[in-house]
């Protein structure tokens, strides 16, 4: 059978075109070059087998042996050779770029809340095919496409009698039809969509032409046309956003997990809302104590955390006596007001191990898990065997692991291998990773039926010591720290701790280890969360050296000369600038009364009134090791006084090109800056601001467009970003330029001129909130600061006199309203917000509302939601309050 390809695409000298012929895992199995006669029409013919029922497949335009670029790849052009007499096709394609919506083309849309039934077009039995292909994302759930126009073979105009057209891929529809019944060789016809309530939408703008070509016995000729556009409006969802560990049913084991998420569900689709939103779900087993809580320190980007485990779904444990300890156990842990991390993850995998002694080996048998097994087996056997070994050698610190300081890929062998010693040594974690796979699985199918979106959380980092790190040690720098400059959540920045990406290694790869990751993803949710998407730009490298992320640089970031800094009229003085500034009216100034024993103990004196740190206290781990273990107010006032001598510097020099520079972030809060006169002041001011916010947009451009690309089409997740920060203006360009939706928050507006945002002006392409899971609830804003709030509820709210606190129900109603109607596509709301309407539901004490405190690294993740879901769902007056609410998107 042939197949002759034609498309219409300008190019410039030495540039051609290629077909792409992509396989079911969307790698290239075929590439066709194509020819052209004036750079403009390109056609190529093929072959394919007799039998071939389906073709995907893609253009790009490359020059010499590269990729200049390429369509968009996430709904490709799909191709059935199923005309019952065809021996020839002609396909008459077009150039496919990211569409504007192409949200609507998202798993969230065709799989959740517009999804309808796909099939394969169906096979005509014509002499002479036309064959239509159109796409039409806007249709609703329940909808189907037909085409009606003045030809009787189309219809005449008449509804009844549109030719039916079949969704063959997402959004796209094709039809058959018969060239011989064609009167008109020229005739006019629209594309009509009927509603699951029996109407009729009509496309909007001018009749179409359409012109039958001249077709011979046994051919098809297949045209792409334009989009289909029809008068209905964008759609705009409500959600709500908790962490699975904050679930609480009646029936769970002292912490959420995986049943109680499909409940939760059941209360998001109850109150007419379409999106619940989760934070990460992956292990963070590493100590076995309340550390490994923070959920974004996962110790294996592809594994569950093993305490969301439902054992509900689980057989029950043969034991009598072994299963009413449990039980036991199970009712005090849930009844605890919030989670005791270790006796809950300790006990649910003592739970587990007995399950899988009393399971585990018939289990094992079942071609269902030997196909999780092979499906996942490049994450999964690495991940068991550090499992294995870190319970083994009672630590994390994988470098002292004798003999297996990083992963082998000759194990593997013996690890997949069920008559092995070895297999029995981890077997265990591949049938806990097995049963939360099966699931997570089960409540994203689950969601999707009752037509709400899952929205998952991808973490920025991992965790320096995970088995991430340990099996492909590549993709990772060991010799710094990921973390954010200072911000409104800290004022020191953020360490978390996390290697930073060597991202050359990555892109030289095609962003193989990221692409994994999503796909991984994509398996248990239908949007996410990119966290810190400026993570893709630049991230903040903080040495090892440090504790708090003053002395962080952006990297990559095109760093500063000493010509191109004196170039603004500063004068270089390499010495004091580089390094901490410490006179003694410096020390008298941080120190107070302990300002001589502070001279005496820790610091050497240089020259007149300048000090340095001695060389035992001149770095913040130093400092950090030293006070272990004080904490007496004495102890941290010295303490942290030292750390801010440590970072009083102007520059901070590049940790690639030693003759390079950065300007200390919130270098103006130093006492260097202060020394500074007023002229030298404005010249650095005048600097700082070019580096900041101009010299590096651009190069932060290319740079996220090198893996942002690749990794929003590797799967059809709706692409939410976390874009708080300092945001460069490169982040909205390419945002824009991929469809990424922003995260709007009227309290953190991105407009500098304004105080609180304006929530009229949020862009249709967003996500707006109250809070986030590193902020204060919208009650705890409240009170925080009374002058801000008066502001607000005068300037927002438009109402007068004193603002009242703590905030009322009604008030809180009125801010979630003003929410709700803003042009934001999603609005989603921390269940805590939602609670924030009823003072009858919800907690009296707001503070322990709180999920996390971003200035605290050892903050204790326990947050659990104090009413269960089963007696959420049966509160009939709160639901109908949300319902009426929801009712205003």
């Amino acid at each position: 059978m042939k197949i002759f390809f034609n498309i219409q695409y300008a190019t410039t000298f030495g540039e051609i075109l290629r077909l792409n012929v992509v396989g079911k895992g969307k790698d290239i199995e075929k590439v066709y070059s194509m020819n052209t006669y004036d750079g403009k029409s390109w056609h190529c013919e093929i072959t394919v087998e007799n039998g071939t029922t389906q073709m995907e497949y893609y253009y790009s335009v490359e020059n010499g042996d590269s990729e200049v670029r390429h369509e968009w790849t996430t709904v490709s052009h799909r191709l059935e050779l199923n005309a019952k007499r065809a021996m020839t096709y002609f396909v008459n394609d077009r150039w496919n770029d990211i569409p504007y919506d192409s949200y609507l083309y998202s798993s969230a849309f065709t799989d959740c809340v517009n999804r309808r039934h796909r099939e394969p077009a169906k096979g005509s039995d014509y002499n002479q095919t036309l064959r239509l292909i159109v796409r039409a994302p806007q249709l609703r759930s329940g909808s189907r496409l037909a085409l009606v126009g003045e030809d009787k073979a189309l219809g005449r105009w008449n509804p009844d009698d549109a030719i039916s057209m079949v969704e063959h891929n997402y959004n796209e529809w094709v039809a058959d039809i018969n060239v011989k019944e064609m009167k008109k060789e020229e005739t006019e016809f629209k594309f009509i969509a009927f509603n699951e309530k029996g109407g009729v939408d009509w496309e909007t703008g001018m009749n179409r032409q359409l012109h039958a070509p001249t077709i011979n016995d046994g051919e098809v000729v297949v045209t792409e046309l334009d989009q289909a556009f029809f008068e209905l409006c964008d759609e705009k969802l409500a959600g709500t956003l908790i962490p699975v560990f904050s679930l609480r049913s009646k029936g769970s084991f002292g912490v959420g997990d995986f049943g109680d998420l499909k409940m939760m569900i059941d209360w998001v689709a109850e109150t007419n809302q379409r999106v619940l939103q989760v934070l990460p779900i992956n292990d963070t087993t590493s100590t076995h104590t309340w550390t490994d809580s923070y959920p974004y320190s996962a110790i294996s980007i592809f594994a569950l955390h093993p305490q969301f485990a439902d054992f509900r779904q689980l057989p029950e444990i043969k034991d009598k006596k072994k299963a009413r300890e449990m039980e036991a156990l199970r009712k005090e842990l849930n009844e605890l007001k919030q989670i005791d991390y270790e006796r809950v993850n300790n006990t649910k995998t003592d739970y587990l191990r007995i399950i899988f002694k009393q399971e585990g080996e018939a289990v094992m048998k079942g071609e269902d898990f030997k196909m999780f097994v092979k499906e996942n087996e490049h994450w999964l056997v690495p991940y068991a065997q550090y499992c294995h070994l870190r319970d083994s050698f009672g630590n994390v610190d994988f470098s002292s692991w004798k003999g297996h300081e990083q992963w082998h890929e000759a194990d593997r062998k013996k690890l997949t291998d069920p008559k092995s010693k070895e297999y029995g040594d981890v077997a265990f974690y591949y049938y806990v990773q097995f049963v939360l796979d099966r699931q997570m699985r089960a409540a994203h199918e689950y969601a999707m039926a009752r037509g709400v979106i899952l929205k998952g959380d991808i973490p920025i980092g991992v965790d320096r010591n995970g088995c991430d790190v340990w099996h492909e040690p590549q993709y990772f720098n060991l010799n710094s720290q990921a973390g954010a400059p200072p911000d409104a959540f800290s004022i020191n920045g953020q360490n978390w701790g996390f290697p930073t990406y060597n991202w050359q290694r990555m892109i030289d790869d095609g962003c193989e280890w990221w692409i994994r990751r999503f796909q991984n993803m994509a398996k248990y949710f239908d949007a996410y969360r990119i966290d810190h998407v400026l993570g893709f730009f630049r991230i903040w490298a903080i040495p090892t050296t440090c504790v708090h992320g003053l002395l962080g640089q952006f990297a990559p970031s095109l760093g500063m000369t000493r010509e191109e800094i004196e170039g603004y009229g500063l004068h270089f003085q390499e010495e004091l600038f580089t390094t901490p500034f410490i006179a003694r009216w410096v020390v008298d100034r941080v120190f107070g009364i302990h300002a001589d024993e502070v001279v005496e103990k820790y610091l050497d004196h240089k020259h007149d009134d300048i000090f340095a740190l001695k060389p035992e206290y001149d770095t913040e781990r130093k400092i950090e090791a030293v006070f272990k273990g004080k904490d007496s107010m004495d102890d941290v006032w010295v303490r942290d006084g030292l750390y801010a001598l440590v970072s009083d510097v102007l520059f901070v020099r590049d940790d690639n090109d030693p003759n390079k520079f950065h300007p200390r972030i919130t270098a103006q809060l130093n006492f260097m800056y202060e020394a500074l006169y007023d002229s030298d002041k404005e010249k650095f001011n005048r600097l700082y601001n070019d580096y900041y916010y101009r010299r590096n947009n651009n190069f932060w451009y290319n740079e996220a467009m090198k893996k942002l690309p690749v990794l929003v089409q590797a799967t059809r997740m709706l692409v939410c970003a976390e874009d708080l920060g300092m945001v460069p203006d490169c982040v909205a360009w390419v945002m824009d330029q991929l469809r990424i939706l922003s995260l709007e928050l009227q309290q953190m507006p991105k407009d500098p001129k304004v105080k609180f945002g304006i929530l009229s002006r949020n862009p249709y392409r967003s996500v707006c909130t109250l809070s986030t899971h590193d902020m204060p609830t919208l009650r705890q804003w409240w009170d925080e600061d009374y002058e801000r709030t008066q502001v607000y509820y005068s300037s927002m709210l438009y109402r007068g006199g004193a603002a009242p606190h703590p905030l009322p129900g009604w008030l809180a109603r009125d801010i979630i309203a003003n929410q709700l109607t803003c042009p934001s596509m999603l609005c989603i709301l921390s269940l805590q917000d939602w609670f924030a309407l009823d003072e009858k539901l919800r907690l009296p004490d707001a503070d322990a509302e709180r999920i996390n405190i971003p200035a605290n690294p050892r903050h204790y993740w326990r947050y659990r939601m104090h009413i269960n879901i089963e007696d959420l769902i049966a509160d009939k007056e709160y639901n109908d309050a949300i319902k009426e609410l929801v009712k205003l998107r």
